[in-house]
């Protein structure tokens, strides 16, 4: 495996180098973002938020947006906000220094083993929405909320796409096994633990409102809250409409 390291601070970088290379991992170094964006990106690469030349959040965000690569940022930078936005970016987990190496391959190896896992089908059609006429959400009236577009919604795990009708989602990584998750049984309930545990890490310990950020930004992406239902006290589920007779 090949790790693109991005930090500037020469004292952190070297023996965090060293350690890689005694796991077996092949370690490219730059100290600023325009290095890193400048690519090859390997297979992971690992980003300090605090660079000299732009925020490691911008160079996140920009990795993401021609790029799947896993993105494990590192930084000392310990609050909420901080977390919450390197995950929104695209992030795949996130990191606080002072760590172990024990610990940061552990994550490696957790973050890459849930992107590269994919599932064995190459295609999940989700029949989320019937395919003729509209259909309203239960006991929704007149007044009550608008219609789901009578399109379906298609979830590729082979290649880690997804459409609504024709139209292709651009979907950071989290978000896209979000969708997967929860398109694998649509209609059932998945919990918040569930969905941390098999989205992110059993031993994710980033901050709790993280799964409430992705959840707006996929419906925002999916073009109508009502894909997504919010089951109070539990979790989550994809909304299946019933089919009209």
């Amino acid at each position: 495996m090949r790790v693109l390291l991005v930090e500037d601070d020469e004292s952190i970088a070297e023996p965090l180098a060293e350690g890689l290379s005694r796991y077996g991992l092949a370690v490219d170094r730059v100290a600023t973002g325009g290095d890193a964006l400048a690519g090859p990106f390997g297979d992971i690469v690992l980003l300090d938020l605090g660079l000299p030349d732009m925020d490691g959040i911008d160079v996140c965000r920009r990795i993401r947006q021609v790029s799947h690569v896993p993105i494990i940022m590192l930084t000392a930078r310990g609050e909420e906000a901080d977390r919450v936005v390197g995950l929104e970016m695209g992030a795949d987990d996130y990191l606080a220094k002072p760590f172990s190496m024990r610990e940061l391959i552990a994550r490696i190896r957790a973050v890459t083993r849930r992107t590269r896992a994919g599932a064995p089908h190459a295609a999940l059609p989700v029949p989320a929405v019937p395919q003729t006429g509209h259909a309203r959400l239960p006991g929704a009236g007149a007044a009550g909320p608008a219609p789901l577009r009578p399109e379906a919604l298609v979830v590729d795990r082979r290649t880690r796409q997804a459409w609504v009708g024709d139209a292709l989602l651009a979907l950071t990584p989290k978000e896209f096994d979000l969708l997967a998750l929860l398109a694998e049984d649509p209609g059932a309930v998945y919990s918040r633990q569930q969905i941390l545990d098999q989205v992110w890490d059993p031993h994710f310990h980033g901050p709790t409102k993280t799964l409430d950020v992705h959840v707006a930004a996929l419906r925002r992406k999916l073009g109508d809250p009502a894909w997504i239902h919010t089951v109070r006290g539990v979790g989550f589920r994809l909304f299946v409409p019933a089919s009209r007779g």
